[in-house]
């Protein structure tokens, strides 16, 4: 069964998928070209379905397969990931509009034009994502969670290929330690992902009902979970809840972005006045972010291609 999705704005899919493959592959999310695919859960049934896009980046349009008769709910949940997928929530034409009168974010409109931020498909996966990238390179971050999915996740055989299933609360949390180890997660990071894992399995942590809850109960909920900071909880209201006021100030590569675009050379941002810098950004602050971080990579690019 074939559905057609319209994007309502610009969607350049090359860039905006690219995080999906920047810094290694990720198994439940495989993209081959314009082409992504991936398995959606429900219940225990697995549904694999793939994303093809045609048209230009102003026409762009989404055509999404699935199982024949998978049955409208199926759908319904199918269409709903795809739009997180790609980020066709979010106000690109808005953010454009606001973009033009800051010195550092319109010369990025043209060569990233398109560019959506993407959404964590599920709050679990965001989760153990963010929990595997504290401290690390993110293309370590992105082995050691490929390495979990392949050990406790789910293969699907498809016509284009294997896909994985994320691995399910349950089998996160019946995990031994010493298998995260063996996983390359620390001690401590194994912990971490277990009892949020354990905390969705006995019913006292409800991720679904915290993606609509005020932001700052977010916050209060996920830094009141071991090992868990500001840090992740403004990267789940940003990539997981996909909140427009947000800004993950206290990442690293978010304040060196900052400090390359906005402060005097040589001059360091603390994080709260890079906070108060966002603000004025009002509910495009997290596009602009991203728009932020592309701008650095392009840079490195340039200079790259310099040397």
């Amino acid at each position: 069964m074939m559905l057609t999705l319209a994007v309502d704005g610009p969607l350049d899919v090359a860039a905006t998928l690219a995080r999906y493959h920047r810094w290694g592959q990720d198994p439940t999310t495989r993209v081959d070209g314009d082409a992504l695919r991936r398995v959606l859960r429900v219940g225990e049934r697995l549904l694999p379905y793939d994303v093809r896009a045609s048209g230009g980046v102003d026409d762009a349009r989404l055509t999404v397969t699935i199982p024949d008769g998978a049955g409208a709910d199926v759908e319904r949940s199918v269409m709903t990931e795809v739009r997180r997928l790609y980020g066709l929530d979010f106000d690109l034409v808005g953010f454009y509009r606001m973009a033009k009168a800051d010195a550092a974010l319109a010369p990025l409109v043209e060569p990233l034009y398109g560019m959506r931020p993407t959404l964590a498909a599920t709050p679990l996966e965001m989760l153990v994502g963010s929990i595997s990238a504290q401290q690390v390179n993110l293309s370590f971050a992105f082995a050691c969670r490929a390495r979990l999915v392949r050990r406790w996740g789910t293969p699907v055989t498809t016509p284009a290929g294997e896909v994985w299933a994320f691995p399910t609360p349950a089998r996160l949390a019946a995990a031994r330690l010493r298998e995260y180890r063996t996983l390359k997660f620390s001690t401590r990071k194994g912990e971490y992902i277990r009892d949020v894992a354990r905390g969705l399995v006995h019913g006292t942590l409800d991720l679904e009902a915290l993606m609509t809850a005020p932001s700052v109960d977010v916050i209060e909920t996920l830094t009141a979970l071991r090992g868990l900071g500001r840090w992740t909880a403004d990267w789940f209201l940003a990539r997981c809840c996909g909140r427009g006021d947000v800004c993950p100030a206290g990442d690293l590569a978010v304040r060196k972005a900052f400090e390359h675009h906005y402060a005097r050379r040589g001059r360091t941002l603390s994080e709260e006045a890079i906070r108060r810098r966002s603000r004025v950004w009002g509910p495009y602050q997290n596009i602009a972010v991203h728009y932020l971080l592309a701008g650095m990579r392009l840079h490195a690019a340039a200079r790259g291609g310099e040397a």
